[in-house]
């Protein structure tokens, strides 16, 4: 930056006119805001769909690309790297300038990675329906676009991180150290597990063989889950919570500790996806126990969450968006103490295959990731169109409460289901033989799939309120980037 645009107020003396002041890039992050709120309602429509199947087979018409089989993994990759993704990309692009008080490194940059992004789900919604799978849970998608994300995300990388390497304040906020762990570890879980021989032009084969490849994909498949579905999110947890309550951090030391621990910690606890498979067991001990360790920097995460209230919990009564940002810790610390429990051996004796996991999963998914998403989202949308809030208040509490009860109904109907299923599988006559046959047991559940799809249907018509405030919101507004205070301002 020259010496001009870092102190306005010389230059209107040397050049006899007015600054004009330096702005943030809000370009990339508008696209990628709006896109956020388009890919979460096709998500979980998809989503809402093949709950439906699972009540009404012929809902899929006897059309293969509308089975289940090939739309649950349109439906995975949709809701974590389309709407999940786009808020992470919104947020921390968003973060990273205001908080180092720069420009992004390129502007060039963030637009390949937007539009690339883009056509990387575009792709993926074109190819699952049509059966082109690697068949690696969230990693399905086939090479040539495997080589696309690695592409996109490179580029991502490295505006990131060059945006970090020219800030204009010392000191990094800790949610760009939680943003940043978030796109390394990524790229580096993708590379590694998506190592593979092509055949053809939409078939590969992984580079793993046998018990290595289920190793190399739940080490990546848990902490695709721990650094994309954990540690980006936190990143907007420590610093929309404080924005939006108006309080500092409660424990800035406890961010840090925080973050050390559960980057350590979360690369260790993948085995336990593996628990009574033909992993070594050694391995799934270790799992087990780093799992359980896993539990302490997770709560002590919610805890500061939660406790940046303190002196503020009467802005919950009144402040819908607030509410989505404190429940969602809560979520997170109930499915970070959940996750803990189900990975030990004699506990995920009863919970594996069974709908559980799915309560457990959707309790992270919905009422973590979903909601503080969501939240965020409200907080960025009108600053991003120079507006100071979203066109209705009352239509993001009536979408926190439909939100709420949505998941409410969705989890625990999973959880009862899931838990009856692993009593009745488990479930032995005098003489040794099975009490059920799987017919019985999936009659049982039966009900429970009904609940589910209603509460995964009012979590959908949520999605379908934000998007009506979205619009009434960006139809009053206009695009706005917001310019950088100067640095003298900056130093005070």
């Amino acid at each position: 930056m020259s010496a001009i645009a870092a102190y306005p107020d010389y230059s209107s003396s040397i050049n006899h006119v007015p600054a004009v002041p330096e702005t943030y890039n809000y370009r990339v992050v508008r696209q990628f805001a709006i896109m956020t709120v388009v890919w979460g309602i096709v998500g979980m429509l998809v989503g809402v769909y093949i709950a439906a199947e699972l009540i009404w087979p012929d809902l899929s018409l006897h059309l293969p690309w509308l089975g289940y089989g090939r739309l649950r993994p349109l439906h995975t990759n949709a809701v974590i790297f389309a709407f999940g993704g786009c808020a992470l990309m919104a947020s921390s692009y968003y973060v990273v300038q205001r908080t180092c008080q720069t420009r992004l490194l390129s502007d060039r940059l963030a637009s390949f990675h937007f539009w690339g992004w883009q056509l990387v789900i575009v792709l993926a919604a074109i190819t699952l329906p049509l059966g082109y799978t690697s068949s690696k849970e969230y990693a399905e998608l086939e090479w040539p676009i495997d080589i696309l994300i690695a592409v996109v995300w490179v580029a991502y990388a490295i505006n990131f991180f060059g945006t970090l390497a020219i800030r204009r304040v010392r000191h990094i906020y800790v949610a760009n150290w939680f943003f940043g762990a978030f796109v390394l570890t990524v790229a580096i879980l993708h590379i590694v597990n998506s190592a593979e021989i092509p055949v053809s032009m939409w078939k590969s084969y992984s580079a793993y063989a046998g018990v290595q490849d289920a190793m190399v994909q739940w080490w990546y498949g848990h902490n695709a889950v721990g650094f994309f579905l954990t540690a980006g999110f936190l990143g907007m947890m420590y610093y929309f919570i404080p924005k939006q309550a108006g309080r500092p951090v409660y424990s800035y030391r406890l961010s840090v500790v925080h973050f050390w621990a559960l980057i350590f910690t979360y690369m260790w606890a993948g085995p336990h996806h593996l628990h009574f498979t033909a992993l070594p067991d050694w391995t799934q001990s270790i799992g087990m126990v780093f799992s359980l360790i896993l539990l302490a920097p997770s709560w002590g995460g919610m805890i500061n969450g939660i406790m940046t209230l303190s002196g503020a919990w009467d802005q919950l009564r009144t402040d819908p968006i607030l509410k989505f940002l404190v429940v969602s810790v809560s979520f997170y610390g109930m499915s970070t103490f959940e996750g803990p429990m189900m990975s030990i051996k004699t506990v995920n004796a009863l919970s594996h295959y069974t709908d559980w996991t799915i309560g457990h999963v959707h309790s992270g998914a919905l009422g973590w990731v979903a909601m503080i998403s969501i939240g965020s989202m409200y907080y960025l949308i009108p600053r991003l169109f120079g507006l100071q809030q979203m066109y209705s208040i009352k239509a993001i509490s009536l979408h926190f409460w439909v939100t709420t009860i949505g998941i409410v109904l969705y989890i625990a109907s999973m959880w009862i289901a899931g838990v009856m299923e692993g009593l009745m599988w488990r479930a032995m006559n005098p003489d040794g033989t099975l009490t059920y046959a799987f017919v019985e047991v999936v009659k049982a559940t039966y009900p429970y799939y009904f609940i589910r799809l209603l509460g995964g249907a009012i979590v959908f018509s949520g999605m379908l309120i934000m998007a009506w405030n979205v619009w009434k919101t960006v139809s009053r507004g206009r695009p706005y980037d917001a310019p950088i205070p100067a640095l003298q301002a900056v130093h005070a």
